[in-house]
C-alpha cells in the first residue's frame, strides 16, 4: 500500500473548508448544478447525533434518470419544490466517516468505511437516500437520524475486507439482484386477515384444509362446496356467505374496504376471465391459491406491476388438500439447480448482474440464454461472460432476438429438448416482453419480474400451470440491508466479484457526463464517479490503457476493475487538502 493511498484509506488528511456538490433544482438535466457545473458549499461540523462523511464512490443508476425526468413529482420526493429545497442524486454509495458526533462515538469512529442501504422506512413511511434524502453526488456531507434512526435501525453497512470503493458502491444494485431470489412473498394465510373462497355450485369434490385455516379472522364463502363449508364452520372465524357473486370488486369494497382480500382460494377454476377478475381483488402481499385438475379456458390477464411492487403470490395444487399449496418448500424463488435460465434484457447493468450471479453460483443454472438488442451491450455479454461461463463449466448463449435468424423461442426449445426454460428473468420494463417471456417457460418454470411496470399494467400469464404443475411467478422491488450484507460476504469469500460490473469511471466534474452516459446507454456496465478526484474525465475501462496506463496495468483479466487499480487511481489523481 503506497503512502498516499494509505493516507486516503485511513482518512488521515486535512478536511477542506468547502465541498463540491451536484444539487438538483428541478426536473431536467439543465437543473443539475449551476450552469452545468457543480457548486461549492461550506462543510459543516456534525451535531451530537450526526456523522460527517466523505463520499468515496458513487454508482450511477437509471433510477437517477427517473428522478431527473420527474423532478419533485417523483413518488419518493412527495411533490417537493426542488427550487427551494434541492435534492441530490446518488444512492449507490461508499463512504468513510470523518467526524463523529458526541452521541454516536460508542457506535462509529473516524476512518470507518460504510456502504449506504438507501431504501429507508421511518414510521412506515418510505424515504430513500438519493431521493427524499439528498444523496452522494457530493464530496462531504452530514448523515443523521434520517439514515441512522429508521424502522430497521441504521441504514449503513460496515465494510469488511479489502473490497474496493467502487465495488462497495455496487453492493446496492447487487443487493437488489440477490434480493430477487429471496422469498418476499407471503406464502401462508395471514393471521387475522380476511380470506375469500370461491367455488362452483356443482363441485362435489371432498376438499381438505389441513393447516392454516385457523389464521383468518374473516372467511367469505362464494358457492363453496359442502366439504369446505364444514371445515370453515369448525373455525373461530367470522363467516360470510355470498353465493352467486357477479362483481368481486363490489364484494371487496363491502367486506374488505376496497383493500382486497389477504388470501383468496379458487376451487376448480375453469374461466380465465373469472380468475382475472378475482385476482384484481388480492390485497398487498396477498395470495391466490388455485386448486384444480383442469386447465383454464385461456390465459388470465394478470397485473404485472403488482407482481413486482406488491409481491402478490399465485400458488396452487391439484388438491384435494387446499393447504398443500402454501409454504416455502413448495414455492421456490431460486434458480433451478442444473437448469436452463433465460435472461431477457441481459445487456444492461442489472441484467448483467443476474447473468454473472447465475454463472458464479453453485447449484445454479448450467445453461444460460441472454438476450439483448443493443449491439454494444451484446458485445460486452460475449466478451465478459461467455469466457466466464466456460471457466465455470457452463454454457452461455447470447442472442439479439431482433436481428438473429433463429427465433428466441426456437433457441430455448432447442437447448431444452422442447421442454422450455426452468427460469426466465425479465429485466426490461415491458409488458409485451413479459408476456412473451411466459411462453418460454416449462410447465414447472419460474418467472422473475425484476423490472417493474406501473401497477395496473396487465398481461396474459399461463396461470393453469401454477396449480397443474407448480409454476412460479415472483417479483421484487428494492432490497434490505441484509441483501447488501449477503453480497459483501460473498465478495469477501471470493464467490462473487461486484467490481466486474464497472465499465467506466470519472471524477467529480464528470457528473453530467456520467448522467448522459446512463441516459444514452453509452457503456456496457456501471459508471462509477469518484467525488474526491476533481478533474478525471469520464472514460471506459477499455480506454485506460491509453489514458491511464498505470491504472490499466492493475486491472484484472478482461479489463475488470480491482482494488489494486483503484489504489493506483487514487495514488495518481487524488489531491489532499492543503
Amino acid at each position: 500500500m503506497t503512502k498516499k493511498y494509505q493516507q486516503y484509506r485511513s482518512a488521515n488528511a486535512p478536511v477542506p473548508e468547502k465541498t463540491w456538490a451536484w444539487n438538483l433544482y428541478g426536473a431536467g438535466v439543465e437543473n443539475i448544478g449551476r450552469d452545468n457545473k457543480p457548486e461549492q458549499f461550506d462543510i459543516p461540523e456534525p451535531g451530537d447525533d450526526q456523522l460527517l462523511v466523505r463520499i468515496d464512490s458513487v454508482g450511477m443508476c437509471f433510477s437517477d434518470v427517473k428522478i431527473i425526468d420527474q423532478g419533485g413529482g417523483h413518488p419518493k420526493l412527495y411533490n417537493r419544490d426542488l427550487s427551494k429545497e434541492p435534492g441530490r442524486l446518488g444512492h449507490e454509495v461508499s463512504l468513510t466517516i470523518i467526524k463523529v458526533g458526541a452521541d454516536l462515538q460508542d457506535q462509529y469512529h473516524p476512518g470507518q468505511r460504510l456502504a449506504v442501504q438507501p431504501d429507508i422506512y421511518q414510521q412506515g413511511r418510505v424515504t430513500a437516500y438519493g431521493y427524499t434524502i439528498p444523496g452522494g453526488m457530493i464530496q462531504y456531507h452530514l448523515i443523521g437520524p434520517e439514515v441512522l434512526d429508521t424502522d430497521e435501525g441504521a441504514c449503513l453497512l460496515p465494510l469488511e475486507g479489502e473490497i474496493s470503493y467502487a465495488a462497495a458502491s455496487l453492493l446496492e444494485p447487487w443487493g437488489c439482484v440477490l434480493g430477487a431470489y429471496r422469498q418476499r412473498r407471503r406464502l401462508n394465510p395471514k393471521e387475522g386477515g380476511i380470506m375469500l373462497i370461491v367455488g362452483n355450485p356443482d363441485d362435489e369434490r371432498e376438499y381438505q384444509f389441513s393447516a392454516g385455516l385457523d389464521a383468518p379472522a374473516k372467511i367469505v364463502l362464494c358457492d363453496a362446496p359442502a366439504s369446505v363449508k364444514a371445515v370453515v364452520d369448525a373455525t373461530d372465524a367470522e363467516v360470510f356467505i355470498h353465493d352467486g357473486v357477479e362483481d368481486f370488486a363490489v364484494l371487496s369494497q363491502e367486506l374488505a374496504g376496497g383493500e382486497g382480500f389477504n388470501d383468496v382460494v379458487v376451487l376448480d377454476p375453469r374461466s380465465a376471465d373469472t380468475v382475472s377478475e378475482i385476482a384484481k381483488e388480492i390485497a398487498f402481499r396477498g395470495t391466490m391459491n388455485m386448486i384444480g385438475t383442469q386447465p383454464l379456458d385461456g390465459r388470465p390477464e394478470s397485473d404485472l406491476g403488482r407482481l413486482h411492487y406488491h409481491y402478490i403470490a399465485f400458488i396452487g395444487n391439484q388438491g384435494p388438500d387446499i393447504a398443500a399449496s402454501y409454504g416455502e418448500e413448495r414455492n421456490r424463488c431460486e434458480l433451478q439447480a442444473d437448469g436452463t435460465a433465460v435472461f431477457i434484457g441481459a445487456g444492461g447493468p442489472m441484467g448483467q448482474m443476474h447473468v454473472q450471479r447465475a454463472i458464479e453460483m453453485d447449484n445454479g443454472s448450467n445453461v444460460l440464454i441472454a438476450t439483448e438488442v443493443n449491439e454494444l451491450r451484446l458485445d460486452a455479454l460475449n466478451e465478459r461472460f461467455v469466457p466466464l461461463a466456460e471457466e465455470y463449466g457452463k454454457s452461455l448463449h447470447v442472442i439479439n432476438p431482433v436481428t438473429s435468424e433463429k427465433k428466441l423461442y426456437d433457441l430455448v426449445m432447442e437447448v431444452t429438448d422442447g421442454k422450455g426454460a426452468d427460469d426466465v428473468i425479465v429485466s426490461v420494463p415491458s409488458a409485451a416482453l413479459m408476456t412473451e417471456a411466459d411462453t418460454l417457460m416449462n410447465e414447472n418454470g419460474m418467472m422473475v419480474f425484476f423490472a417493474g411496470v406501473p401497477n395496473g399494467t396487465m398481461g396474459a400469464l399461463n396461470l393453469s400451470n401454477v396449480y397443474l404443475h407448480n409454476a412460479q411467478y415472483t417479483g421484487t422491488s428494492g432490497l434490505t440491508i441484509h441483501d447488501q450484507a449477503a453480497v459483501l460476504q460473498r465478495a469477501n469469500e471470493g464467490a462473487l466479484s461486484p467490481g466486474r460490473m464497472v465499465a467506466a469511471i470519472g471524477g467529480m466534474n464528470a457528473g453530467l457526463d456520467a448522467i448522459d452516459g446512463v441516459i444514452n446507454s453509452s457503456y456496457p456496465g456501471k459508471i462509477v464517479i469518484f467525488p474526491q478526484i476533481q478533474d478525471l474525465p469520464l472514460m471506459s475501462l477499455d480506454e485506460l490503457a491509453e489514458k491511464l496506463p498505470a491504472v490499466a496495468e492493475k486491472l484484472g483479466p478482461g479489463n475488470v476493475w480491482t482494488a489494486e487499480a483503484e489504489a493506483a487511481l487514487i495514488e495518481s489523481h487524488w489531491q489532499p487538502a492543503a
